[in-house]
């Protein structure tokens, strides 16, 4: 295989606001950053013009055994988590290895097009035949040239409520998936939900191996799996391995012990995935008014120094019946739920689809510094915050220092009758700098 030539990107905004900088790809790392770079003999030079040079995104948190599969066997009636389970249930008798793989090739190409670099899926262990495993490790092989995928075995009908549960978990692992996964709430007991954690995570210490959890994804505030995971993540060294996803429980505890848990989850390094767009609509749907939102206390976690991440969780599934992959999209959903419009706050959201996810997922050779892997993206906005508003176009997804996809600009063209010819007749709705009060620009 013959070596990508030299790639240089000259005149980018990056995302902690420096403008006219230059990025130089060698050999599928960053050699250089900074302003007017020398050329290489031979590079290929791209002219950014001052749009946005992201490092990729990334998805801590999808279900790819699932996309893409709405409507099969049927549409879910009444939008709600426990008829998608039921749903998902009617669903695995019928599937095969290569319908799997195929939709989840066509969700990776989407994932690839709106600048991915990664996606930590979760993937059912509960069929005895372990097809979605097998399918999305097949999967997994197939795209790793261009999409980094980590895999989590999921018992989604839950560790110690269905039969072998636990033996096919090791299976899969066996088999070569990455992450040990679990969703204590889903037991038929609190207390079997306290106790498939302590399991899991012995488990996941044992492999040495990171672990995830769908974590009292639920509007019980008794719901408290996450602090037995804190626990366990604490008393086996797991700190900086241990996810609790969801944590949509948190949303409706008392504030005291919300404090008192946030503070122990920092302690013991537990990071948190929320999903915005699905935590938002499957919660609170036996409420009337006023209705609970359900995201996880994200401002909060932050605030005491957790690492959180955004998931995108589903897409065209039984559970949701809209997506795109575009994290952008989860990014903007989290900023208005959290109600986090500072422009910091914003800037935090945009992390948790980039960097935050990144370190969650423990990418290598990830961000914009020299000795980087050279895995960018070209986004049509000058700003991380701006990207998000307009959910930017990704004009160029660059994987190792080669061009791997590119979308056109978004603008319209004006055709307006009577418009005077001093205004512009294209539009690409970035923000133009302010004008000062008295009328000219600044």
């Amino acid at each position: 295989m013959t070596a990508a030539p030299p790639l240089l990107i000259r005149r980018a905004t990056l995302p902690d606001g420096r403008c006219d900088i230059d990025l130089l790809a060698l050999d599928g790392h960053l050699a250089a950053v900074g302003p007017a770079l020398p050329a290489p003999p031979g590079a290929q030079e791209i002219d950014a013009q001052g749009w946005l040079v992201s490092p990729p995104f990334v998805d801590a948190h999808f279900h790819l055994d699932a996309a893409l599969s709405f409507g099969l066997p049927r549409v879910n009636a009444s939008g709600t988590l426990l008829e998608g389970i039921r749903l998902w249930g009617e669903l695995k008798p019928l599937l095969t290895e290569e319908a799997i793989a195929e939709r989840a090739l066509t969700y990776c190409d989407w994932a690839v097009a709106r600048g991915l670099r990664a996606i930590r899926s979760h993937v059912d262990v509960c069929d005895e035949r372990l097809l979605a495993v097998r399918a999305l490790l097949e999967v997994k092989r197939r795209v790793a040239p261009y999409l980094e995928l980590q895999l989590v075995a999921f018992p989604q009908d839950g560790l110690l409520r269905t039969p072998l549960a636990l033996t096919q978990l090791r299976r899969a692992l066996d088999l070569g998936v990455d992450v040990v996964g679990g969703i204590p709430h889903h037991e038929r007991t609190y207390a079997q939900g306290g106790e498939s954690v302590r399991l899991l995570c012995e488990l996941a210490a044992e492999r040495g191996l990171p672990l995830d959890l769908h974590c009292d994804e639920t509007d019980d505030p008794q719901s408290r799996h996450v602090e037995t995971l804190a626990f366990h993540a604490q008393r086996l060294g797991l700190q900086g391995r241990a996810t609790g996803s969801h944590l949509t429980s948190m949303h409706s505890m008392d504030n005291d012990y919300a404090a008192r848990l946030i503070a122990l989850m920092a302690d013991s390094g537990v990071q948190v995935v929320a999903n915005p767009l699905i935590n938002i609509t499957l919660q609170g749907r036996r409420d009337s008014y006023p209705r609970r939102r359900g995201m996880t206390r994200v401002p909060e976690l932050l605030a005491a120094g957790v690492n959180v991440a955004f998931g995108h969780d589903c897409v065209l599934d039984p559970w949701y019946a809209l997506g795109s992959a575009d994290m952008l999209e989860v990014a903007s959903m989290g900023l208005h739920v959290a109600q986090m419009t500072s422009q910091a706050a914003q800037r935090q959201c945009y992390d948790a689809v980039t960097v935050n996810a990144a370190r969650l997922l423990g990418l290598p050779g990830y961000g914009l510094e020299p000795g980087c892997r050279a895995d960018l993206v070209l986004l049509q906005a000058r700003s991380p915050e701006e990207a998000i508003r307009l959910r930017a176009q990704r004009l160029l997804v660059v994987r190792g220092g080669t061009v791997i996809s590119r979308m056109a600009p978004a603008t319209a063209e004006l055709c307006l009758p009577g418009r005077g010819g001093d205004r512009p007749f294209g539009v690409d709705f970035t923000r133009q700098p302010p004008a000062e009060p008295g009328g000219g620009p600044r």
